[in-house]
């Protein structure tokens, strides 16, 4: 189901950035009850029995999928940042990241609980920072296929070879220097937490000039991040 709709809506750009065509899923109620009807079935299982590969494959899409569903239920938007987590509370967070949004075995979670609380802490893999999309053009990119148990491994080196390799992940600036996604900065402690270990990290999927400038570098000079929803035309 989750392919399906994914294989529908989400396009890849020539600039190397998956984009969601987030007007044509809203206006088709059948695709609407789908993604909804997948949310559920998620939210029916057991992840607490399942392997480790498993259930990051598990939260991973059930965090693609709400993340997916928040966006669609509040399009259009120019950012997820712009869509509030209490409404119009006057103390609204930014962001949907607090609400609580599914039940998975009697626990209410919201998006942050789901990244930070399980997937983050429980499975301690930085990899995990590319299985999951905030809907954002820095983002890592929405895969085109749900998360997979069996080609998990294999899956998570590639979106991390793909992210580190394009701009929004790291950048060479005219200087030599290197700029890198805010991503690298607000987990660092995910990628070893010293600057040396995340430039380690970052070299252990760079290809070609970026391979070569990362040993270089030494540092990370800035970091950036754009919060632009990934949205596609038509």
């Amino acid at each position: 189901m989750f392919d399906a709709l994914l294989a529908r809506y989400v396009v890849a750009g020539p600039d190397g950035i998956s984009r969601v065509r987030y007007r044509a899923w809203r206006d088709s109620s059948d695709d609407m009850a789908a993604l909804r009807a997948y949310v559920g079935a998620l939210e029916s299982q057991t992840p607490s029995e399942m392997s480790a590969p498993e259930a990051i494959a598990f939260w991973s899409n059930l965090y693609n999928a709400v993340t997916l569903e928040v966006v669609l239920e509040n399009y259009p938007v120019q950012s997820i940042r712009d869509i509030r987590a209490s409404g119009s509370d006057a103390e609204a967070k930014v962001g949907p990241w607090t609400l609580d949004r599914v039940t998975v075995e009697e626990r209410r979670l919201s998006l942050n609980a789901i990244e930070h609380d399980i997937l983050r802490r429980q499975f301690a893999d930085p990899r995990i920072h590319y299985a999951i999309n905030c809907a954002s053009a820095s983002c890592p990119n929405l895969p085109p296929r749900a998360w997979r148990a069996d080609s998990l491994d294999l899956a998570l080196d590639d979106a991390a070879r793909s992210y580190i390799n394009h701009e929004r992940g790291i950048r060479i600036l005219p200087s030599g220097q290197i700029e890198a996604s805010s991503i690298f900065k607000w987990y660092a402690g995910d990628f070893g937490d010293r600057e040396a270990s995340i430039l380690a990290h970052q070299a252990q999927y760079a290809q070609g000039p970026l391979a070569d400038a990362l040993t270089r570098a030494g540092t990370i000079a800035a970091y950036d991040y754009d919060w632009s929803l990934n949205d596609a035309e038509g």
